[in-house]
């Protein structure tokens, strides 16, 4: 069968539907059986394209000696061994493995990450196996599926077409033609078709922009269209903005590191230091200070953050996004189903004047009719487990008629649909027709001011009468005031089903049943959510297709406005030049009546006053304003494929309340990502100052190469990395976001850097005199010791950005504790360790020494409590 799928691909469109079928062995209604779909994965394969593969563990370890200054001190350090003791030339090429490993693990960690999330983003398929409907991963699909397909969809595979109402699919990504094609089921009878004209079959990446279809699966994986083009899907290499930053940062500083490097050694050999030794220091400085890796740890520290924030119910499609959330000033959310628990209820109907709580215990004209429409004008259905599946607002219709006894099943047998006009949001209502005998029954239900202006008349208990469209809009009016959903029913009886049945020939001459009130209460935490992002700078906005009325009362509930507040609806928007809505936009906290297509003014609005702004959306028409959006947040539960393809974020729990977690997880790793550059570039500016400023106070080189590699190694190695477990600071949600182009080393970060580097090189430089001017032998080993344990009181005071080190639980961050003991037991094992000592070049340090070393590096750690102290007190690094 394999082979004669491949042989016969191309001619799939030739077929008809019953031999397409049968050609692979599948059944219309009932699919594949799982024992079929499990053999044909096996056969084919998964149905993915094929694309760049990940690294191997070992081409990942082995990048980690790539760089060209790494590669350079391996090989003096050869050299040396040769020529000199080979001892220190073994200790150096060590450490520089141990470095890589670390630097090794970190990348594998953030790869197997990013796998992770692109597994959970892999988009799903509907499909029809042993007579049930499941929904399983597209990469699981096997030609012979039986696959169902509505708006929104990304076609998982190539198909047969073998049912279809009003389908519409875009084709762009494979013939670059942008209008939607219309497709058919009737079999076509030339085999050289060029593809935009075969239209009986559906193709793999193309996105269904209108109706609903059933469809075959004839192609997967390379076997498709898209297979073909598979370059399309080239995985997304570029840099983060901040890693280009902090890539030109590490050029330019680069340069300034080699030229510094260049002094010392002349400056040495000058002094008549040993050649070797002095070009061994300089190299070793060079890998140690040269910031090589901070492109590769914000790398790093995005992969794991995003793979934290799945645990939260985000799930990050664009690491970028993980970077900028911090800078985002307004959240613009839909209200249902992210600001409310998208768990709509009939609260209650109206009907021939009469108002009840419920459809149970009314009987006769129009009640039946009533039900009649709110069961069958309904796309919702029961699944295979028994559950109700569809839009939420159609199934709490469906709930409500079922408990009032109007079952599903009976009434399709008794009026089956025979054509469908389905809803769309230019005409907000749809319609459905159904065999009633001899004529046709048309069901029409939609916004009651979408509604009413084609009726004619009203169904009364006596039949048909007179209506009142001004009165039963103030009837709408007043429970949408309610924060209720109305919806309006009408019907409408047809001598037989029209040749071509359209909005133009369906829905007119309409007789008016009644009115349905739905509520979707906020979910319990969104006010709370609400309240965090005005702490935190941010403006929630809510956008919604509600009556305005309604969008008011949720957002007054919420607390995104005040009983007084703008409301903007979608005519009064469409009405404004882009001007004059930018002189408005920043009065407006509530959207209603808004079109998918409006968004993208929002946006651009917002965005043209200096503002960055994530968007929520979930359908076909919300893409490009997700993709325009600085945040575009697709809904994971109700959201369509194509709005997740534009996101750079999926909520997995489609909950407002997750949007502000990101922002605060975001927020958080961009801190701590800050604390690591600058525990890095302080620890590194401290060895450069220490070797230095040496020669040109008199003083021998204090540290051997060794001992700038060792310092490099378990300093930035262990604690460094240890700060991206670093909690977020207690105030991070009460500060205002970060502007998107600001500096990382903005608010005082570079200063810091600069002179905690030199107080660094400062007491390392005094400690040395202090023990040459006493007569110590040990001079070298006390300097190797404070630069080293006062890189350690520096990661400790810098574990927070304003507050003292004393104010917080010493071990909210075991990692960073654990590393810096581990790194403390290290050195000193590095001193008192006989064996390690010849290694090293190291003595052990008697008491007095000691304590004076311990004296001296602590130096550090008070002197940066000072400098918050200052910060808190508003004299330095002023936020103004």
């Amino acid at each position: 069968m394999a082979e004669h799928t491949a042989k016969s691909q191309a001619d799939w469109h030739c077929l008809s539907s019953e031999e397409a079928v049968a050609h692979l062995d599948s059944h219309p209604q009932q699919g594949l059986t799982i024992e079929a779909a499990s053999a044909g994965l096996t056969r084919h394969g998964p149905n993915i394209l094929m694309e760049t593969r990940r690294r191997s563990p070992l081409i990942l370890l082995a990048a980690q000696f790539s760089d060209f200054m790494i590669l350079v001190l391996i090989a003096a350090a050869v050299i040396a061994g040769v020529v000199g003791d080979p001892q220190d030339s073994i200790a150096i090429v060590v450490i520089v493995l141990l470095n890589g490993l670390l630097g090794f693990v970190q990348e594998y960690r953030a790869e197997r990450a990013m796998a992770a999330l692109k597994q959970m983003a892999a988009p799903m398929a509907s499909v029809v196996r042993e007579g049930k409907i499941y929904l399983i991963p597209a990469p699981d699909l096997v030609p012979g599926d039986i696959v169902k397909l509505e708006a929104g969809n990304i076609v998982p595979a190539d198909l047969r077409l073998l049912e279809l109402a009003s389908l519409k699919v875009n084709e762009s990504v494979l013939t670059g033609e942008s209008q939607a094609v219309e497709k058919r089921v009737a079999q076509l009878h030339q085999a050289d078709l060029p593809l935009g004209d075969r239209l009986n079959l559906a193709f793999k990446g193309t996105v269904v922009t209108y109706g609903r279809a059933l469809g075959l699966v004839v192609g997967t994986g390379m076997q498709t269209e898209l297979g073909k083009i598979a370059a399309l899907l080239s995985g997304e290499t570029g840099k983060t903005p901040l890693q280009k930053r902090l890539a030109r940062f590490g050029q330019n500083l680069a340069l300034v590191v080699l030229a510094i490097c260049v002094i010392i050694f002349v400056a040495g050999w000058l002094r008549g230091e040993p050649p070797l030794v002095m070009l061994l220091t300089a190299i070793s400085l060079a890998v140690a200070a040269i910031p090589e890796a901070l492109p590769a740890v914000v790398t790093i520290s995005l992969a794991l953050g995003a793979a934290r924030m799945v645990k939260q119910n985000a799930l990050i499609r664009r690491l970028p996004a993980v970077e900028t959330l911090g800078s985002v000033t307004y959240i613009c959310s839909d209200k249902t189903g992210t600001l409310t628990l998208n768990q709509m209820q009939v609260d209650c109907v109206l009907a021939d004047g009469v108002s009840h709580p419920a459809l149970q215990g009314t009987e006769g004209m129009p009640w039946r009719e009533l039900g009649w429409a709110m069961t069958l004008c309904n796309d919702a259905a029961i699944d295979a487990s028994g559950h109700l599946t569809g839009d939420p607002t159609e199934t709490a219709l469906l709930v409500a008629a079922q408990k009032a006894g109007f079952t599903q099943a009976a009434l399709r047998q008794a009026l089956p649909r025979m054509a469908e006009v389905p809803f769309d949001s230019d005409r907000a209502r749809m319609s459905t027709l159904h065999g009633e005998g001899d004529a046709v029954l048309v069901l029409v239900k939609g916004a009651p001011e979408s509604v009413l202006p084609l009726c004619v008349d009203q169904l009364f208990a006596n039949g048909a009468g007179p209506i009142d469209p001004a009165a039963l809009h103030d009837q709408a009016e007043t429970l949408a005031q309610q924060g209720l959903r109305v919806l309006a029913f009408a019907l409408r009886r047809l001598p037989q089903l029209p040749d071509a049945p359209d909005a133009a020939t369906v829905e007119a001459g309409l007789t008016f049943i009644g009115l349905a009130g739905l509520i979707d209460p906020p979910r319990p935490e969104a006010a709370e959510a609400v309240a965090a992002c005005k702490a935190a700078g941010i403006i929630p906005v809510m956008i919604t297709g509600d009556h305005p009325a309604t969008a008011r009362a949720i957002a007054v509930r919420l607390g995104i406005v005040d009983d007084g507040g703008k409301v903007l609806t979608g005519s009064e928007l469409a009405a404004l030049s882009l001007e004059a809505f930018e002189r408005e936009v920043d009065l407006v906290r509530v959207y209603a009546r808004i079109n998918p297509e409006q968004k993208i003014k929002i946006v651009r609005a917002l965005q043209d006053k200096g503002e960055f702004v994530a968007m929520t959306g979930d359908g076909v028409n919300d893409a490009p304003a997700l993709k325009m959006a600085d945040i575009g947040i697709a809904m994971g539960r109700g959201g369509t494929d194509v709005a997740r393809e534009a996101a750079h974020m999926t909520l997995l729990d489609d909950n407002f309340a997750t949007i502000v977690s990101t922002v605060r997880e975001g927020r958080r790793i961009f801190d701590n990502i800050r604390k690591f550059v600058k525990y890095t570039m302080t620890s590194n500016s401290g060895e450069i100052w220490t070797i230095f400023l040496a020669p040109f106070l008199g003083l021998p080189i204090p540290l051997l190469p060794i001992h700038i590699l060792w310092i490099n190694l378990v300093t930035d190695g262990l604690p460094g990395l240890a700060l991206a477990n670093e909690r977020a600071e207690r105030e991070v949600m009460r500060r205002p976001p970060r502007p998107p182009q600001e500096s990382i080393f903005a608010h005082g970060m570079w200063q810091h850097m600069l002179w905690v580097g030199l107080l660094m090189g400062g007491v390392s430089l005094l400690t040395q005199a202090w023990a040459i001017h006493v007569g110590s032998a040990h001079w070298q080993s006390m300097v190797f010791t404070v630069l080293t344990l006062s890189q350690l009181g520096h990661v400790l005071a810098i574990r927070y950005e304003r507050v003292s080190f004393f104010s917080r639980s010493v071990f909210s961050n075991p990692a960073l504790i654990g590393a810096v003991m581990l790194t403390f037991v290290l050195q000193m094992a590095v001193l008192y360790v006989p064996f390690l000592n010849p290694v090293f070049r190291t003595e052990p340090l008697g008491v007095e020494e000691m304590a004076f070393c311990l004296a001296m590096s602590s130096i550090v750690f008070f002197a940066v409590e000072i400098e918050k102290w200052l910060v808190r007190r508003g004299w330095l690094y002023s936020r103004s």
